[in-house]
Formats: C-alpha cells, structure tokens, sequence
C-alpha cells in the first residue's frame, strides 16, 4: 500500500454535510499520486517536531531529532534513521533548544562540513556546535537547489529567538513552526505568503514549571490555537506536531491533544491529517 493511499483513510474532515465535500477535494488532491513524471514533494514526520521535505533525491530537514537523552524515556515518539538520504541534504534550524537543535542529527545528515541554515541570533550557537553556517533573515528567501525556505516570525516560551520556516518546492508550500506560541504574526505570514498546502504546528499546549515564578501560561500552541493559526495561515491541513511528552519533570503538556485538535478543528471546518514518526505524505507536483 502506497504511503498516499494509507495515509488518506486517516484524514480528518472537519465538517460535515455538503462543507465536508467541498473540503475533500483539495486536501485529496494535495496527497493524490502523481499524474506526471515531475518531481513530487513529499513529506516525512520525524520524531518530537522534526519533518523531513524530499524533492527528488533532495532533502531538507527541519529541527531534526537523534538524541535519545533529550527527552529520554518521556518521549513516546520512535527516532526516525536517516541513512537512507541519497541527494544534497539540507538542515534548517528554528531555534536553538537541545529538542529543535541536535548535534546529533546534524552530523549524521550533513556531517561535519555541511551547513545548518539558521537565522542571525542562532548562528553563533550554531557555529560553535562546529557547522558552517548559511544565514536566513527574516523574509529574506534561501534558496537550497530546488527548495526555497524562507524565515518568519515566531515566538518562543522563554522569550529565546525563535523562527518558523516557510517552504516551496515542487509547487508545493508548507509552514513548519518549530514550538511557538500564539502571536500576532499570523495574519502578516498568511497574507504575504499563504495560503498554505499544509502547517506543521505545535499542540500540545505545554507549560513550564522550572522557571520561577511559574506562569501556568501555556508556552507552546494548543490545539484551539493551532487550529486558530492554520485558519489564519489560510493552510488547507494541519499536520500536528510537538506532543507525547509524559513524565518529564517540570514539563507537562495538555492531556488527549489530538482529541481536541480534531475537536477543534471540526468546529472551524478544518482539515487534519495524524502523520505517525517515520510515515511519510505527498503531494504531486503542481
């Protein structure tokens, strides 16, 4: 069974009566087999946050994850190998926490002589991590062979810079956006640069209990605000990640998280789609 057809039977629609058809159609038709020989983007979910973009034999990862230790056994996600990359391989960072920032990964990918695309304010951790590094400003698009990735603003829990990542390729646009939470860059990012084919968002609504005094804000998207955001965003699908964490101390996030995106999501006539670690989605080439 091909990775497209087994995927599509998990598709959430999120409305209901004639609305639900109007929105089969182009979700369908974002993960449909090619129709032709040209190059087709496809999409794998990595463990935590990570996504791997595959133009051809291309790839380009975003906040990849190896490090067993980051998380340890809090982490229910598998890591995701990379072995099997054939092409030129691209990393891109969105910030420089040890769950979006591996080392690890980077070097298994790019190996010591590759280069982590980053924006200003991360690069000196980057460099120090010994990568080469290619800068990306915000808006300012980098072009990585036929792939073009373009930073825009994101927020971080800690007030850290933090960016999310628009990307083009094979007539496809997503938006991967690392951990952030709500902010009111949304409607900008949408305007100047949507709609979206899919948004990779964050939803596991996280709160931080080890920096004093605790807030018990959530610091990450929660899936009302996912939802919110893909609405904003003009994306067609959400494709949720940065969740099942359970047990990490002074770390926790909001229970049945994919529950309540698909609840969520229905109110707001939303599209979903649940991408297990290791499976992959696709679109043909428009």
């Amino acid at each position: 069974m091909k990775p497209a057809q087994r995927l599509s039977r998990r598709r959430f629609l999120a409305a209901a009566g004639t609305a639900a058809v109007a929105l089969a159609v182009p979700c369908h038709a974002a993960f449909a087999e090619p129709e032709s020989a040209g190059p087709t983007l496809r999409a794998q979910r990595l463990a935590w946050a990570g996504v791997r973009l595959r133009l051809g034999k291309d790839d380009l990862f975003l906040d990849p994850l190896a490090n067993a230790d980051v998380w340890g056994t809090a982490l229910r996600d598998k890591l995701v190998p990379f072995d099997d990359a054939e092409g030129a391989r691209f990393v891109l960072i969105t910030h420089r926490h040890p769950d979006h920032f591996d080392p690890i990964a980077i070097r298994r990918i790019v190996g010591t002589s590759g280069t982590v695309v980053c924006t200003p304010d991360n690069a000196a951790a980057v460099a120090a991590a010994g990568f080469k590094v290619r800068i990306g400003a915000l808006y300012e698009p980098v072009l990585l062979n036929d792939f073009t990735a373009t930073a825009v603003p994101a927020v971080d829990g800690y007030g850290d810079p933090q960016v999310s990542w628009v990307v083009n390729a094979g007539g496809r646009r997503i938006i991967h956006c690392g951990d952030t939470l709500w902010h009111g860059a949304w409607w900008h990012i949408g305007r100047q640069l949507g709609p979206f084919d899919a948004a990779f968002l964050p939803i596991n609504g996280a709160r931080f209990s080890w920096r004093k005094p605790v807030s018990d804000v959530p610091a990450v998207l929660t899936p009302e605000q996912a939802v919110a955001a893909a609405q904003v965003l003009g994306a067609r699908l959400i494709v949720p990640i940065h969740y099942g964490v359970s047990g990490a101390e002074g770390y926790a996030e909001m229970p049945d998280v994919e529950q309540a995106l698909l609840a969520a999501a229905r109110k707001r006539h939303q599209g979903v789609e649940i991408v297990r670690p290791g499976e992959w989605v696709e679109w043909r080439a428009a």
